[in-house]
């Protein structure tokens, strides 16, 4: 097989409710990029380039939704398919509430494709929680990443704050500090990143830490416009039951019609729009004004957000006393949005996009496409429409009185109106998903072949002579600590048998883990992951996975990394020689000096350097590999010998064992460990012992009946425990 054909694309989406005929609209999280990743999945698999296309998601097993949500496969073309990989609660939740699931997401993700033998050849990260998911499955399987951030969280962030939110108000419903890090990591990852519009590029990208614009390829998504066209002849009787469902609002179907549709999302600021129609007693008096968003039978059924969208567009008809003029049809059909379309058309309306950012804009090209002049916020997608349509004006979404004099203005010229009636038509037709997608490969192309694995199978099953569970510790302050519970610990795991294999995960370098080691009377372990997860090494011959250091050299510059934290980070020095390692980087640190960590990170970001930071015991910094960490080396490890994570126990005191801890590992936290751990707190897969140090290793091991049948918690049995690990 050729290594510019055959390719396996994995795609990455992991909220919403995602299936082959979308629910769109539903919820906020159900929305355009449903529909993009399902659309690009199709035409992904009719390529010839391509010998097959998963698009990833969450399942869902919820009896508020369709049992769709629950089929672990569901076939997407002759070459595709949704796959559904489940994590943390079974229920449906919102997006927002997602992040402390993620690592199991992807730790049950490789399962999956351990099973299925072929390693994929990209992996492609969708939005933010995507692109997390995918950063850390590209950086296990040592394959190239691409990223679509959709929208962006530092744009949203900013735009909220103009809103008047508090910083307390965005981290408590949006969890923004955690969706900008995840979008952070996901750029550092990222071979390309496929942006919507140049507006994205050059204004929404450039505000990360690690904007890298030679990385980022401009590339409109497809739009199938087949079920979109201008009216013909008269008042179209394909419009008689969008008429229908207007008629009990309206006095007068045949006024201009200003037309907007959207999910009930306080980002689309419909609220806005009611307003701008309400306060122009011109536009008031020449048009009608009908919002499509969503569908709806009880509004207490709703959540929160869309209930709270749907609630002040209801106040403010109230307060403007818009009867008669104003309409927002409780539910509608998928086929009935075109046919709004082409009424508003018939009316000479125009199509209204007042959302706060918009990151490309397909409803303004679904209006394009029926001959529908537009009016849309001057942020993101839409800027980039209108300049090749010609066909519209941009506003700020945010001011009310231009928003309303601008679409007066829209309406008020026949000529124009028809001219941008015709080049929007025209425009329109530009958009389309062969464009799109030869676009995509051409950067596939050249990013998989430049980056090409050597295999492209997973080796074949095999397991370290009888070991079937694996128990692996951090050694300062978790094995060590004290002697009695030491010796205990070990007899446990001596009494075990053949079927425990032991190992230790260290920030330490190999001479100084073997010193401790000798110090505490510890037999050397089948696994030893040290330097903080820069290097493995087996058994007592001490053999180094050479394969690991193929591995995680990817962008590793650590002379440039000694030369930017060098330049006037206070608080930070350099350790001596025993302390740093080829893939590792370490200082001691002056916490009352040092800066937060999330400045050094944005500095190394900005100076063009990927690279994880672990900061551990309020003492030491090291500055690691992006693929490598002590939680990706345990992967690495048991992908490559077939041992389940499930059968992996790890402990530890610190923040260098964060990723050990989180995901399908059987995490336990010993009682005296550092407080940089206590977010962990609530999540099942994650046991803190009240023991200290090796005595803690023992309850933890008792907890989960390690040595036994293996016990597994779930969310089920605390069913609080989803939001709080959320909050």
């Amino acid at each position: 097989m050729s290594t510019e054909s055959g390719w396996h694309i994995l795609l990455l989406s992991p909220h919403g409710l995602l299936r082959g005929r979308p629910e769109l609209g539903r919820d906020p999280d159900t929305g355009g990029q449903i529909l993009y990743v399902l659309e690009l999945a199709r035409t992904l698999g009719e390529h010839p380039a391509i010998e097959r296309v998963d698009l990833v998601t969450r399942l869902i097993r919820d009896p508020q939704v369709d049992d769709d949500y629950a089929r672990e496969r569901e076939p997407l073309g002759p070459k595709g398919s949704i796959l559904r990989i489940p994590c943390g609660p079974e229920r449906y939740i919102r997006k927002e509430l997602l992040w402390p699931y993620m690592d199991e997401f992807v730790d049950n993700l490789v399962r999956h494709l351990r099973e299925r033998v072929r390693v994929p050849d990209l992996v492609h990260g969708h939005y933010a929680d995507g692109g997390y998911a995918a950063a850390r499955l590209a950086a296990l399987l040592g394959v190239p990443m691409a990223f679509t951030g959709h929208s962006l969280g530092r744009v949203k962030l900013q735009r909220l704050r103009d809103q008047g939110f508090s910083e307390a108000q965005i981290e408590k419903r949006y969890h923004i500090s955690r969706r900008i890090e995840a979008e952070e990591t996901a750029l550092e990852h990222a071979a390309f990143v496929i942006a919507s519009s140049s507006q994205e590029v050059e204004e929404q990208y450039r505000s990360y830490e690690d904007y890298q614009p030679e990385r980022m390829l401009v590339t409109p998504p497809g739009v199938d416009l087949r079920r979109f066209s201008p009216p013909r002849g008269r008042w179209s009787s394909a419009s008689e039951h969008a008429q229908e469902l207007l008629r009990p609002f309206l006095r007068d179907l045949r006024r201009p019609m200003v037309f907007a549709v959207s999910r009930a999302d306080p980002r689309k600021n419909i609220s806005r729009l009611i307003r701008a129609f309400g306060e122009n007693r011109e536009l008031r008096e020449l048009a009608n004004l009908v919002i499509v968003a969503g569908n709806r039978e009880r509004l207490d059924d709703l959540d929160e957000g869309a209930r709270g969208v749907l609630l002040d567009m209801l106040k403010l008809i109230d307060e403007y006393d818009l009867y008669g003029r104003v309409a927002c049809p409780k539910a509608h059909r998928r086929e009935d949005i075109s046919h709004f379309y082409r009424l508003a058309a018939r009316t000479k309306g125009v199509f209204v996009n007042p959302a706060v950012t918009e990151p490309f804009g397909l409803t303004v090209l679904e209006a394009a496409a029926s001959g529908l002049p537009v009016v849309a916020t001057h942020c993101g997608g839409p800027k980039d429409i209108l300049e090749h349509c010609r066909n519209g004006l941009l506003v700020d979404p945010l001011d009310t009185e231009a928003l309303g004099r601008t679409i007066l203005d829209a309406l008020s010229d026949t000529e124009r109106w028809r001219r941008w009636s015709r080049a929007g038509l025209s425009g329109a037709k530009q958009y389309t998903w062969t464009a799109h997608i030869n676009r995509y490969v051409r950067a596939v192309r050249a990013t998989v072949v430049k980056g090409q694995k050597a295999r492209r199978f997973f080796e074949a099953s095999k397991r370290l002579i009888t070991f079937d569970r694996v128990v692996l510790a951090d050694i300062d302050n978790t094995l060590t600590g004290d002697r009695a519970g030491l010796t205990a610990l070990l007899r446990t795991l001596r009494e075990a048998g053949s079927k425990v294999l032991f190992g230790v995960a260290t920030g330490r370098s190999l001479a100084m883990t073997l010193d401790v080691l000798e110090q505490w009377n510890i037999p050397t372990p089948h696994l030893l992951i040290t330097s903080v997860g820069s290097a493995i090494r087996y058994g007592p011959a001490l053999i180094e996975d050479r394969g690991w250091e193929r591995h995680i050299c990817y962008r590793w510059r650590p002379e440039r990394i000694r030369e930017v934290m060098m330049d006037g980070i206070p608080g930070v020095t350099l350790q001596g020689p025993a302390g740093q390692g080829r893939y590792k980087v370490s200082y001691d640190v002056d916490m009352e000096q040092m800066p937060p960590l999330k400045e050094i990170r944005a500095r190394l970001r900005r100076a063009g350097v990927q690279a994880r930071l672990i900061f551990s015991h309020n003492a030491y910094l090291d500055v690691l590999p992006i693929r490598a960490s002590k939680g990706t080396a345990l992967r690495y490890f048991a992908l490559r010998w077939n041992i389940s994570l499930e059968r992996c126990l790890v402990a530890g005191d610190s923040g260098n064992d964060v990723e050990m801890l989180t995901g399908s590992t059987k995490g336990v936290v010993v009682g005296n460990h550092d407080p940089e751990l206590a977010s962990l707190r609530g999540q099942p897969q994650i046991y803190f012992a009240t023991a200290k140090h090796a005595w803690g290793i023992l309850e933890g091991i008792a907890h989960y009946d390690f040595l036994g049948n293996i016990r597994t918690p779930d969310w089920t049995e605390n069913p609080t425990n989803a939001i709080a690990a959320a909050r």
